[in-house]
């Protein structure tokens, strides 16, 4: 189904299985053709957020094996059908319209991937066959892939390669100084800086004259999947990747194509949150996770390396890499099953993409932390992802990660306790670039219990001669540590939290209550923030001049139930129910852009408002931020008061990272519009229906002021 999918866990789905069984368990009653139908409807509807091979990611849960049999082997295909009717597909205002016989034919391939043997009778959207009596959970050896990009080793679909050529004639190698100098007249990295400032000195257009921006040129991207570009500019070129692992290189200023290459596979799977440059070459993570290094100025591929063991694991890369003294590193995504390989870090030589260092982020028996996970042995103890791109200070030659929660997402499902603290999911790394050695770590929330985990951006604020860095993740609390060793210093609660009770003062660590700590198995939970997130991807900035950073921030809350997991090889999964709710105090106003000031940590200004901020979060030294949100609309606010200065409506949400640039003396912002992607979209869409949008529309739209 479309992006954001929680197959399997909207409230409402306690009324669908309330539905009465009135008859025995049957054989089989669908059709092979019914199968087929269906995995075509598969294909383009619902493999872009629950995976090729049907194994889930993240929100989109598995739809087949023991995560999808342990929720449905006992419900009925009837059940099932009215489900996926009812509740599919995502974005939020589409579900039933794909049609009964749509439905019945999904839920009849599921049927056949889950061992389930067709027959001569058709399925009906009224059948009370027992899905557990008819189906195993194991995919049939010779079941066609539903895609055949799924597996690298078999043809892929649609093109591959080259697909428009040419030469971005004024294109220089990009150098390590470049990359320390950050934005300027280019944007040369995911976030401008390595600090991850989304800051730029540039300031023609200022606060006195952003009100006459106009467009001057849009270009249209692949639809599909979780559209949240990043895209970086060096010397006129734009540089931008989709979901469907299509990377562009655009002229900057006019939008015209300068080469496209498509490196396959060409499913609109998962998020594209920018690409690397560096030398003559550009750097993409693609949604199989591979590291893909093309030629800059012709698009030609350079060397494309594979992450990871691929005989049990199914990665996801869904952020840029980093490079950092020639070398390319990425985090890892997708690790929630339980298998041998745990979640890595990983470097690469940027002239021959060959392996150069590893970091474990799940801490093995023997190893240090491997006594925090509890009786778990090393084989059952998953998560730890990086899907969000690290930071780099070149004065330490230390590069910073967050490293998502532990999986499944409850110490009840994970059987293990919310008091073992599970290294280091939930912590901020700093590593070594050259080596992978670890130097510090800083546990945010230890034995994180909710999904409410700290995955993403570090920021690094040089304050009064202090080297700090900042974070923040779900549970909306705002952290400042001493980036040289790791120590505590500071936090701020920016939205309403109600998990933990108590941080110490000395060091930081938050308790949870005591109700989360003593949780059992179908036990529903509340908690404020929900897995929405406080903060989210939708990355923060600071702003340089007036020392604040500016955070996108949501406001939802949800209770939470986790089930029981079958400890067994290829079991895991994120394993918990959910049901959402308005965050009290809010008005009903989920979205929340918030300044706060480096040194006090106080809240400076804020604008709350129905609609979420889907952006990161931009500032210049115009004096302004700029930011987009659900309901299309892409502001500039006064960075020094939060008033509104800027505002116009675009084709559909706006979502993905604003940047700004210039060239021969014009500077050009430029924001994406996208669909798709996760809570920060599914939420609102359940508690928030009437903020509305077209299903389509993935675009870059850039501006600038009149000639």
């Amino acid at each position: 189904m479309r992006c954001g999918s929680t197959f399997g866990s909207l409230g409402s789905f306690a009324a669908l299985a309330a539905m009465a069984v009135t008859a025995q368990a049957q054989p089989a009653a669908f059709t092979e053709s019914q199968a087929a139908a269906g995995l075509a409807s598969y294909r383009l509807h619902c493999a872009g957020c629950h995976q090729p091979d049907l194994s889930g990611l993240n929100e989109a849960r598995p739809l087949v094996g023991n995560g999808f049999m342990g929720i449905w082997g006992e419900r009925t295909a009837a059940q099932l059908i009215a489900y996926m009717g009812a509740a599919m597909p995502m974005p939020p205002g589409q579900p039933g319209s794909l049609g009964e016989v749509t439905y019945v034919n999904l839920a009849a391939f599921i049927l056949r991937a889950n061992g389930a043997a067709p027959g001569g009778t058709a399925l009906t959207a009224a059948s009370n066959t027992i899905i557990g009596s008819i189906a195993d959970g194991e995919l049939p050896e010779g079941l066609p892939a539903l895609a055949a990009a799924a597996n690298s080793t078999e043809a892929p679909v649609g093109p591959i390669g080259l697909t428009a050529r040419g030469t971005a004639q004024d294109y220089s190698p990009v150098t390590e100084d470049m990359l320390l100098a950050g934005a300027g007249d280019d944007w040369p990295m995911l976030r401008g800086n390595y600090e991850a400032w989304n800051y730029s000195p540039l300031d023609e257009i200022n606060r006195n004259n952003v009100q006459r921006l106009q467009l001057k040129w849009a270009w249209a991207i692949a639809e599909g999947g979780r559209s949240e570009p990043a895209p970086v500019v060096h010397d006129g070129t734009l540089f931008v990747n989709s979901t469907s692992n299509i990377v562009q290189a655009l002229d900057a200023a006019t939008g015209d194509l300068i080469w496209e290459n498509h490196l396959g596979p060409n499913i609109a799977s998962g998020a594209n949150r920018g690409l690397a440059i560096y030398d003559d070459k550009v750097f993409v993570g693609t949604n199989d996770a591979r590291i893909v290094a093309l030629d800059a100025a012709t698009g030609e591929l350079v060397w494309d390396t594979v992450i990871g063991d691929r005989s049990a694991a199914n990665y996801a890369l869904s952020s840029s890499p980093i490079v950092i003294n020639g070398k390319v590193i990425s985090g890892l995504a997708n690790c929630a099953t339980y298998q041998e390989e745990k979640c890595f870090i990983s470097a690469y030589d940027a002239g021959t993409g060959r392996e150069l260092w590893r970091f474990y982020t799940i801490a093995r028996d023997l190893e240090p932390g491997g006594d925090t996970w509890g009786e778990l042995s090393n084989f059952y103890r998953a998560g730890g992802e990086t899907w969000i791109t690290g930071t780099y200070d070149p004065v330490l030659n230390l590069t910073y990660w967050g490293v998502a929660q532990a999986k499944p997402w409850m110490p009840v499902s994970r059987h293990n306790s919310a008091l073992d603290r599970g290294l280091y999911t939930s912590s901020s790394l700093a590593l070594d670039p050259d080596t992978g050695r670890l130097d510090w770590y800083y546990q945010h929330s230890p034995g994180e219990s909710l999904d409410l985990d700290e995955v993403y951006e570090r920021v690094l604020v040089d304050i009064d001669g202090e080297r700090t860095l900042f974070t923040i993740g779900k549970p909306g609390v705002l952290w400042k540590v001493n980036r040289q060793t790791g120590r505590y210093i500071d936090h701020h609660e920016t939205v309403f939290q109600n998990v933990f009770e108590s941080f110490d003062p000395e060091t930081g660590e938050p308790r949870y209550r005591r109700d989360i700590i003593d949780n059992k198995p179908g036990e529903w939970v509340s908690s404020c923030p929900s897995t929405e997130g406080g903060h989210n991807w939708q990355a923060m900035t600071y702003h340089a001049p007036s020392r604040q950073l500016v955070i996108p921030l949501s406001q939802s809350c949800m209770e939470i139930r986790g089930r029981m997991v079958e400890l067994v090889p290829g079991s895991g999964g994120t394993s918990a129910d959910r049901r959402f709710y308005e965050m009290p105090g809010t008005d009903g106003n989920i979205g929340k852009l918030g300044a706060y000031d480096v040194v006090t940590m106080e809240e400076t200004w804020s604008i709350e408002q129905r609609a979420p901020f889907l952006t990161a979060t931009m500032s210049t030294a115009g004096g302004l931020v700029f930011v987009g949100d659900l309901d299309r609309r892409f502001r500039a606010i006064d960075v020094e008061t939060g008033e509104v200065l800027f505002e116009t409506k675009l084709a559909t949400s706006v979502q993905g990272f604003p940047i700004t640039y210039r060239v021969d003396g014009t500077q050009y912002i430029a924001v994406p519009t996208g669909i798709g992607g996760g809570s920060p979209r599914v939420v609102p869409g359940i508690i928030a229906p009437d903020v509305r949008h077209p299903p389509f529309g993935n675009a870059i739209y850039v501006f600038a002021l009149p000639d």
